[in-house]
């Protein structure tokens, strides 16, 4: 069965004022024992603040390092999923459902993308 990443995109300064909602410990509680039941998915987590991560750049045959926080950058990946699905609607499907439990005033992105397998 194919195997997808989900990059979870936010905006790390609009997303330190994000409020869960009465309920959306609950919501997410439910789905993950969706996701589990299914078999769906395979890894899942959060990631830490940029002000904490690295980037390593490799041009001109050298390579460079920015620490983090990177103020420059809109959207950052703030957590990932791999789902293992029988093909790319199933990993968008559960995608929407993972979305659609968030409260209305965030804004999150998933970049679907399947994993090669070559």
């Amino acid at each position: 069965m194919p195997r997808f990443m989900s990059l979870i995109r936010i905006d790390e300064q609009a997303a330190a004022s994000f409020e869960p909602d009465p309920g959306f410990d609950e919501r997410v509680t439910a789905l993950f024992e969706e996701f589990d039941k299914a078999g769906v998915v395979l890894d899942t987590a959060g990631l830490t603040p940029t002000e904490r991560g690295t980037r390593v750049h490799w041009t001109g045959g050298e390579l460079s390092y920015t620490d983090g926080p990177f103020t420059e950058t809109k959207e950052v990946v703030g957590g990932y999923a791999i789902l293992q699905c029988k093909d790319r609607e199933e990993a968008l499907e559960w995608t929407r459902r993972f979305l659609r439990i968030h409260p209305e005033s965030w804004s999150v992105t998933c970049e679907i993308r399947a994993i090669d397998e070559s």
